[in-house]
């Protein structure tokens, strides 16, 4: 005989583990570039429990020379932006995220790992080689660096072939793995035809991934948490995907409209006035879709009034100069500053959902609120079952 359930349940968003960190909140601020999730975001996150995320892409955009020597620019910066996150959150959970098609990819997995960054998050790619650095950096300094290692992947395929690749080349397990959906903003790792096919919906990939990842669970002896990516909004989205599997979630979207948010004012309010027709799937430089706000710089570029230019950057290996319409780097640097006439603002698929601007506390307390609601509808429709099938009664 079942019991009936309480109506009203309060129930605390569950910890995230991964290896010897602990997130007291199952939600990773997902990295925003170029320039959008920096130190004063992702340590603001980090304050409130769940795991901040400084984007690594075209990070020493402000630097004096970072036309000149692009390199030294971005790893500058890179190891600032890591000390001004852990100044500021000493006792939070930092990571970057480094996308493999960066052409300054190795030397800034490095730099991460010198200055003791807790994760490094890695999409846009398949970082083979990623644990190499790590194992390299460690038996140079003759020390253990506990950086763990989290790839970004979109099919349980392509976390099976990272994880079999780790294993023979270097004896190592992924920490982690974030699965990314198609509705994620920015850029996707799905041909353009995938991301409205249901086969594709992250509530498919979640419990995949998830089966993918157990026979590795288990010949290394510990788990590896899944984190679902790519259209989670709210406290409800939260509930949905823990009871599919997976062990937290990554958001990007909702950290836009925040206070503590990095990028200028005027690219929040391009997220406050969207509205879903203004939701767009570019096809980006870099040579992947990307979901953008719609404007007339990438109408300009639709129409074919833009001209190759001259690379300053040099950013990332997949560009081809010589054929794209504009730079990507200075599109999004552009947009980051609110040069909005001159660059465009990536989102994700919920951005017409955003109406106000809040702290990143206010955000993670509206989070559970929301979690609290989704977790007493669920026992609200159990005992109206029980009810109804008679369960409780003598």
């Amino acid at each position: 005989m079942l019991a009936r359930m309480p109506t009203e349940v309060r129930m605390a968003l569950p910890a995230l583990r991964i290896g010897h960190l602990l997130a007291k909140v199952p939600v990773i601020q997902g990295g925003m570039g170029v320039g959008i999730s920096l130190s004063g975001l992702a340590s603001a996150v980090a304050n409130q429990g769940g795991i901040g995320v400084i984007a690594g892409a075209m990070i020493g955009m402000k630097e004096p020379d970072v036309a000149k020597d692009p390199l030294t620019a971005n790893l500058r910066a890179l190891r600032n932006e890591i000390l001004k996150a852990r100044e500021q959150s000493p006792k939070g959970i930092i990571g970057v995220n480094l996308m493999v098609a960066l052409t300054t990819f190795s030397q800034m997995v490095r730099t991460s790992i010198e200055n003791r960054i807790d994760i490094i998050f890695s999409g846009a790619g398949l970082p083979l080689d990623m644990p190499q650095h790590l194992l390299q950096v460690c038996e140079e300094k003759k020390e253990e660096i506990k950086t763990k290692l989290v790839p970004i992947v979109s099919s349980a395929r392509a976390a099976t072939v990272i994880a079999k690749k780790w294993a023979s080349r270097f004896g190592y397990t992924p920490d982690a793995f974030v699965v990314e959906g198609p509705k994620a903003g920015g850029h996707l790792g799905f041909k353009p035809e995938e991301i409205q096919d249901p086969a594709h919906a992250l509530e498919v990939l979640v419990p995949q991934v998830v089966d993918a990842v157990k026979p590795f669970e288990d010949k290394c002896g510990r788990a590896v948490p899944v984190i679902a990516a790519g259209g989670i909004y709210s406290g409800e989205d939260i509930r949905n995907f823990l009871a599919l599997g997976a062990s937290g979630v990554q958001m990007g979207t909702r950290f836009v409209a925040t206070h503590e948010c990095d990028a200028d004012e005027r690219f929040k309010q391009s997220y406050l006035s969207a509205t879903e027709k203004d939701i767009t799937i570019i096809k980006s430089p870099v040579g992947m879709p990307g979901r953008a706000l719609e404007n007339q710089f990438i109408h300009a570029s639709r129409l074919g009034n833009k001209k190759p230019f001259k690379c300053v950057f040099q950013c990332v290996h997949t560009c081809e100069q010589e054929k794209t319409p504009y730079c990507i780097a200075q599109a999004l640097i552009n947009a980051m500053k609110g040069n909005l006439e001159r660059g465009f603002a990536f989102c994700g698929v919920n951005v017409a959902r955003v109406n106000q601007i809040v702290s990143v506390r206010e955000l993670m307390e509206s989070l559970q609120k929301e979690f609290d609601e989704a977790v007493s509808s669920f026992s609200r429709g159990v005992q109206n079952m029980q009810s109804f099938f008679g369960y409780g009664k003598k």
